[in-house]
């Protein structure tokens, strides 16, 4: 790795920790519903909460903004600045680990799955929005714990990648984002993911 390319690197993570570390979702949620997003639900201060407590349309909003602040800092990094190979994966993953880290909430960040989408979206533009939204969007409708649908989505979709690109870059930066993720969502895995109501109604003798 040559200077410019160490000193390129140094700087777009920094951009994109940041980025990834401004809570737009949350300070949203709370300035349009006067509530805090920590006190609803499971407590983060993420999208999903932002919805339960000013409804779909702020909620989608609000997942708008945490997926740009992924998407923006990445996309310029790849394609304006060029940066490939370890730089790029660095890179990529930095607003990740800002927004599941912030500062500016004392390191108790979101879980990271909205910022993670436009991460993905900076990184293959349409096709692992689209298949890991399709997918976590049957998972989801599937299985009751929001951490067993997402587990079972990023299992899907790092499968697709060994068997289409097998691109080091797309399963390294995939590999560490789905950890975060399932350490963000441990608690669900005390449990088993159960079934949605819908489901369990077809089930014969339950």
């Amino acid at each position: 790795m040559d200077a410019n390319t160490l000193t390129q690197t140094l700087v777009w993570t920094i951009i994109s920790f940041i980025s990834g570390s401004l809570m737009l979702a949350y300070w949203f949620g709370r300035a349009v519903t006067k509530t805090d997003a920590r006190s609803i639900g499971d407590g983060n201060p993420g999208a999903a909460n932002v919805m339960k407590a000013g409804g779909t349309k702020i909620g989608l909003i609000a997942m708008l903004l945490d997926a740009f602040k992924g998407a923006i800092p990445v996309s310029i990094a790849k394609y304006v600045i060029g940066l490939t190979g370890v730089p790029l994966i660095i890179v990529a993953l930095a607003p990740i680990f800002g927004h599941a880290y912030s500062p500016f909430l004392r390191g108790r960040g979101g879980k990271a799955v909205a910022v993670s989408f436009g991460v993905w979206t900076a990184l293959t533009i349409w096709e692992a929005p689209t298949f890991g939204g399709i997918l976590l969007g049957v998972w989801f409708s599937v299985v009751a714990r929001s951490g067993w649908a997402v587990l079972l989505t990023l299992l899907c979709l790092i499968g697709y990648y060994l068997i289409t690109w097998r691109d080091p870059v797309m399963l390294v930066v995939l590999a560490i984002n789905a950890l975060l993720l399932v350490w963000k969502y441990r608690a669900d895995f005390r449990h088993a993911p159960g079934f949605r109501p819908w489901i369990l109604q077809r089930l014969p003798n339950r």
